[in-house]
């Protein structure tokens, strides 16, 4: 798939509210994304309860897993 093509998936699902989604990463870390996501130029911003923000650039992404909630 290529990347444009990724990114327009991507953003699409994380519109969905009722996904749950996980993140693979190239390094082996693995981060499950809360409701309180967006998706902003390349890379994916997260908002916990306390407004602290995590971004992780879309080029890190090695797969995504997509859970029906």
């Amino acid at each position: 798939m290529t990347g444009n093509n990724f990114k327009k998936l991507l953003k699409k699902y994380l519109s969905i509210k009722g996904l749950d989604i996980v993140v693979y990463l190239n390094d082996g870390g693995v981060i499950e994304l809360n409701k309180n996501r967006t998706l902003v130029k390349n890379e994916i911003i997260i908002r916990d309860k306390n407004d602290r923000e995590t971004r992780i650039d879309i080029a890190t992404i090695k797969s995504v897993e997509l859970y029906a909630a």
